[in-house]
C-alpha cells in the first residue's frame, strides 16, 4: 500500500466498513475488502505510534526525562 496521511487512510477505512455492513459483495470480495482494511488499521496504527514518539520527544525535559503535562486543550 503507498503512503498515504492518516486522514486519507481513516476516511478510505470508514468507507470499507460501510461497505461491508451493507453486505452487497461477494465473499471473495467482501474478504478482499476486509483485508483492505486491516491494512489501513495497520497503516493507522503505526502513524498514532509516530505521533506519540514525537509528542513524547517534545516533552522530554533537559534531562532526557518524560515530563507529564495535560495535553487540555479547553482554555478555562
Amino acid at each position: 500500500m503507498k503512503e498515504m496521511s492518516f486522514e486519507k487512510a481513516m476516511d478510505k477505512l470508514e468507507k470499507i466498513v460501510g461497505e461491508l455492513e451493507e453486505g452487497d459483495f461477494s465473499l471473495d470480495a467482501s474478504l478482499k475488502k476486509y483485508e483492505e482494511g486491516i491494512s489501513l488499521v495497520r497503516l493507522c496504527r503505526e502513524k498514532l505510534d509516530k505521533a506519540k514518539q514525537k509528542v513524547e520527544r517534545l516533552m522530554r525535559d533537559k534531562k532526557g526525562d518524560l515530563k507529564r503535562s495535560s495535553l487540555d486543550m479547553d482554555p478555562e
